[in-house]
């Protein structure tokens, strides 16, 4: 199939870096992956041609990562679940630090660590509803009502999507401004970072695991 009218979803699994071009390009891969690249591209107002013959520079050799659900909720957990757990509070940390020292600067992102506060607390949240409940399923042999629950998550994830927006508008895109102290600039850096990884972990979960019990129509 050509890269044109093949979907997004389906290129962030199967062509190894794809997803690094598209958060390169801001087209969403993981909560609204199944549109077509030539739409999605469209979207964003990307120039397709550009946009294929960056995909295929890329190796189309086989996943970095497991795919096999055991191993795959394992990774998910080391890589992702207690890394947000480590990274976002110092996150908040600095936020409100910048905040502070910084309020009178019109660039100064005002409400950006009461904004990171909500999504640690509703991630937290949803990490365990996951940890305690879906994944034991999963590893179970995924008997039962399996698919409300996968549901319910990928819903979670429509917010999180939602919220990395703001937090891109927040952080004018990740740029701090000129002369921007050390830790406004190290404060940025951690929310790409959140974002990057955020985004990779919905992936995984939405596109590589989730269908493996719940196949998508």
């Amino acid at each position: 199939m050509p890269l044109e009218t093949a979907l997004v979803r389906d290129i962030a699994i199967g062509r190894p870096g794809a997803t690094a071009v598209f958060r390169r390009h801001k087209i969403d891969f993981c909560c609204n992956g199944a549109a077509p690249l030539a739409e999605a591209a469209a979207r964003r107002g990307v120039e397709l041609d550009a946009l294929v013959a960056e995909l295929e520079r890329l190796s189309p050799s086989a996943q970095e990562v497991p795919t096999d659900p055991a191993p795959l909720i394992e990774h998910i957990l080391d890589r992702y679940h207690e890394v947000h757990r480590q990274e976002f509070p110092e996150a908040i940390r600095m936020a409100r630090r910048v905040e502070a020292v910084h309020r009178e600067k019109a660039a100064c992102p005002h409400g950006l660590a009461a904004h990171l506060a909500e999504m640690f607390e509703e991630l937290e949240s949803h990490q365990q509803k996951e940890e305690l409940m879906l994944f034991p399923m999963m590893l179970a042999g995924g008997a039962g009502m399996i698919g409300l629950p996968i549901a319910r998550m990928m819903a979670e994830h429509e917010v999180v999507g939602e919220q990395l927006e703001r937090l891109a508008e927040l952080t004018t895109d990740f740029t701090p401004p000129s002369g921007a102290c050390t830790t406004w600039r190290a404060l940025y850096q951690a929310c790409q970072k959140l974002d990057e990884d955020l985004r990779e972990h919905m992936h995984l979960e939405n596109n590589v695991l989730f269908p493996q019990f719940a196949p998508r129509a």
